[in-house]
């Protein structure tokens, strides 16, 4: 008896997109930022393909700099998620992305005939239930060997997706893409609403293994070449592939791809104005976030969860307040953050690329003030958990205990230290800090220097592997 093809999961969460700016940042980009809800997009992500498969056929595929990032929002939502990412030496756009995650599930065992559902990480969907049943065709689909895109339903005349043109494949429940229209104008894009048989690119993918491997080894070969030898021949390659997304790289150029509608309340949240659309609001109008109040206020956007924000008589306005930026704009002109951010790259500002919270492997940490020559961090560190042994050339450092017990190393030598107690480290003194207990430890950190960048970290001995190799 043959068994039944299983569906893995790929979840792509690269990218550092600032369109919603300030709270997306280079450092964290809106997959992993809760927006609507306390779950982050990526969290939101998980949990809808949790109806699909079990955790360990999920994995996500995204920068090595998010692998902390990831594995702790992922294991919020399913526990057994132990590590699932798989890291892309570099930003290669999702054609090679999603051919290293499929070499990667090869090499796991998967085979020729199981299935591969690929979903941006930083799209969200309102009703889950259709998407599983959209996920259920897409499956009928991919297992007579097409390529399957999902076509959103479109439901206004869009100008800032891609559309697919379709049409009827007889005696099938699903279409045949007829081709990828690029952007239209307005005029064109009310002409295919009018037309029908138009749907929005929403990037979510569905394939058998065997059909993705051998369309991309005769559609981009520089890329289908070395997948087809497997994820250490693919990794080999990469920093000569091509940066091409799957849709040029493949989607358009293969004879047999399908497209499942996909009707389900989806939202590429691109934007403030999106988000807007997609939050609960109270009967004014206000969707109001953290520690907001509206006084006579009607149909704004307020984000105010690090601190009370007070708005006066607003209408139709955005406001997102964050510790060390705040935006501000009428709502319907939330795009323009794209010039805003344009500005700010030339400037060289830091609040584009830094994050107020970042997380890592053992913990995070948040920056509550810095200057020229200092910089003060609160640092949590999970219990059991240690930070690498490490020095720095350029900044020393003074560390309280606010709540826990600390195991401090300097230069070879180890103490405890409790709530209350302090302990300074020296400019190029070798050093680490551990959590030995059994709650979350707590520390204020001040580092003093003539720079303070998070690359002065020279790592000896580190329990996550990020010590570079000799």
């Amino acid at each position: 008896m043959t068994q039944d093809p299983q569906l893995h999961l790929l979840l792509l969460a690269g990218g550092s997109g600032t369109r919603l700016w300030p709270l997306s940042r280079q450092e964290l980009p809106k997959q992993f930022l809760p927006l609507t809800d306390s779950r982050s997009l990526l969290q939101e992500t998980v949990l809808r393909v949790l109806r699909l498969t079990p955790p360990e056929r999920i994995r996500v595929v995204t920068g090595e700099s998010f692998r902390a990032l990831v594995t702790q929002q992922a294991q919020a939502c399913a526990a057994s998620l132990e590590d699932p990412v798989i890291s892309e030496p570099q930003g290669k756009n999702t054609a090679a992305a999603i051919a290293l995650g499929v070499a990667r599930l090869v090499e796991e065992g998967a085979s020729g005939e199981d299935l591969v559902l690929v979903c941006p990480c930083d799209h969200a969907v309102a009703h889950v239930d259709r998407f599983v049943e959209a996920v259920a065709l897409a499956r009928q689909a991919a297992e007579e060997g097409y390529l399957v895109t999902f076509g959103i339903v479109p439901d206004r005349p869009e100008t800032g997706y891609g559309y697919l043109q379709t049409e009827p494949l007889p005696d099938r429940p699903f279409l045949k893409v007829a081709q990828f229209v690029e952007k239209p104008d307005a005029e064109r894009a009310a002409a295919f609403l009018e037309q029908g048989g138009f749907f929005w690119n929403g990037g979510i993918f569905c394939f058998r293994v065997d059909a993705f491997l051998e369309a991309l080894r005769e559609w981009a070969p520089e890329i289908g070449e070395p997948a087809a030898a497997g994820e250490a021949a693919l990794r080999a390659a990469y920093p000569g592939l091509p940066s091409r997304s799957i849709d040029y790289a493949l989607m358009e150029k293969a004879p047999r791809v399908a497209c499942v509608p996909l009707d389900a309340g989806w939202s590429d949240v691109g934007s403030w104005d999106a988000v807007y659309d997609l939050a609960k609001k109270d009967l004014s109008g206000n969707a109001l976030f953290g520690d907001a109040r509206l006084l006579d206020g009607q149909d704004n956007l307020v984000f105010a969860r690090e601190r009370l924000v007070v708005g006066v008589d607003l209408t139709e306005t955005i406001v997102v307040d964050t510790p060390d930026a705040v935006f501000v704009a009428p709502r319907g002109s939330s795009q323009k953050v794209r010039e805003v951010v344009r500005q700010l790259q030339e400037e060289g500002r830091r609040e584009l690329v830094e994050a107020p919270v970042s997380a890592r492997p053992w913990g995070a940490y948040r920056v509550v003030s810095q200057s020229g020559r200092y910089k003060v961090k609160q640092i949590t560190i999970l219990p059991g958990a240690r930070l690498s042994l490490q020095y720095h050339h350029h900044r020393s450092e003074h560390w309280v205990v606010v709540q826990g017990t600390a195991k401090v190393e300097v230069d070879g030598t180890e103490r405890l230290f409790h709530e209350g107690e302090s302990v300074f480290v020296p400019k190029g003194s070798r050093h680490r800090l551990g959590n030995p207990g059994k709650i979350p430890l707590e520390i204020v950190e001040v580092q003093c220097g003539e720079y303070l960048g998070e690359d002065d970290i020279v790592r000896l001995s580190d329990d996550f592997r990020r010590v570079p190799e000799v």
